[in-house]
């Protein structure tokens, strides 16, 4: 299959269709012949991790809308031997011999085809910032009882005994029952009298404890992101307009 190197390098990540017109899976390595010609690609099909079945272009053909056809159906390709992906060896006599004998192709003497490039490209990274939170230890909440001491003043009544001397005249009626008598003599009343008196109880009069309440805000995070730039150093005659 004979291709310019413009179509070469178009073959890497094309579509790759069986003769029914299903899709096989995809370019990812081509190989050539010393004098050019391309002869076999690897065909990415999902399916073998990081190994490509290998296809002949001996009967294949481009589509129009840049599709590869081959003469073979999906799992004959897809069963074919394969390749370590990105490889950059040419292809060993035995390699060639169990393809050949895979698709049933007369084998060919000649100098083992090589892997062609690819077109040449760069990766372009860039940084993403990655925001989330992280909690960590604020203070700590501490709930402290001390004891203070303060004047209360109130009020109590309080009794006590006042004395009167009270004189009543005997009258004549009542001087026959009493006898008289002439000479010193002592009485005596007991007198009560109340004081305050104070006295302390303990008595419990509230509950004091800490409540704690998550509170969401919105706080600004300023950071500074790397990417990378790629330019292209292309001849004006060269450069085609996109």
């Amino acid at each position: 299959m004979r291709l310019t190197e413009q179509q070469v390098r178009s073959l890497y990540g094309q579509d790759v269709q069986d003769r029914s017109g299903a899709k096989v899976g995809s370019v990812g390595q081509v190989w050539a012949d010393p004098s050019g010609e391309v002869t076999w690609v690897s065909v990415k099909t999902g399916v073998m991790g990081h190994h490509e079945s290998m296809a002949p272009l001996q009967a294949a053909r481009m589509e129009p809308n840049g599709r590869l056809q081959v003469p073979y159906d999906k799992a004959t390709v897809r069963s074919a031997p394969s390749v370590e992906a990105g490889t950059d060896q040419p292809l060993g006599t035995d390699q060639l011999s169990q393809l050949y004998r895979h698709y049933q192709l007369g084998e060919q003497a000649g100098p083992a085809p090589q892997r062609m490039p690819g077109a040449p490209e760069v990766v372009r990274s860039e940084e993403r910032l990655r925001v989330g939170t992280q909690s960590e230890p604020a203070g700590t909440a501490r709930l402290n009882k001390r004891v203070v001491t303060e004047n209360v003043q109130t009020s109590v009544p309080v009794e006590h005994d006042e004395v009167t001397v009270v004189h009543e005249p005997i009258s004549e009626a009542d001087r026959d029952a009493v006898r008289a008598g002439i000479g010193e003599e002592q009485r005596e009343m007991e007198l009560r009298a109340e004081h305050p008196v104070v006295a302390k109880d303990q008595v419990p009069v509230e509950r004091v404890r800490l409540a704690k309440d998550e509170v969401v805000e919105e706080q600004p995070v300023n950071a500074q992101v790397r990417r990378e730039l790629v330019d292209a150093d292309v001849p004006d005659r060269a450069r085609r307009n996109r």
